[in-house]
């Protein structure tokens, strides 16, 4: 996937050098380094996404990092309508919510395995987890 945004955010920064109308150097090297920014903050995001893809569950996904997720989405939209900020970091602000409606899907799509144990050693499903055992060991 970094192979798909290198070019692409070079090919950016090139075409806004050639054909956007730019006040100096610096503003044209930090409108670049931005956009980057604005690219690679989305990319950084996506793992979780593929994550959930890949076990067919969201119990890694705690229910309070996924509410601490829609809170700052939610936040982050207020103000992208109430302040006067570049369009950019508007659209910016928008990417989360694709990401935040695909957490949705996905929590709605894949059952929480309560038997899985967590990252803190836990298992919610204790009999679930005992029946497991108990047909390893009949095998």
């Amino acid at each position: 996937l970094q192979w798909l945004m290198y070019p692409l955010i070079l090919g950016g920064a090139v075409y806004s050098l050639l054909y956007v109308p730019q006040r100096s150097w610096y503003s044209w090297v930090i409108n670049s380094l931005v956009n980057g920014v604005y690219c690679f903050g989305f990319l950084f995001m996506t793992p979780q996404l593929f994550l959930n893809y890949r076990l067919k569950s969201v119990a890694h996904l705690p229910w309070r990092a996924f509410m601490y997720k829609a809170f700052n989405t939610f936040i982050d939209d207020v103000f992208a309508f109430i302040i006067v900020m570049p369009t950019a970091h508007r659209l910016a602000c928008f990417r989360d919510d694709i990401i935040f409606v695909i957490y949705l899907y996905q929590r709605w799509l894949y059952p929480v395995d309560k038997a899985r144990v967590n990252e803190y050693g836990q298992v919610f499903d204790e009999t679930e987890t005992e029946n497991a055992v108990e047909e390893k060991k009949e095998q």
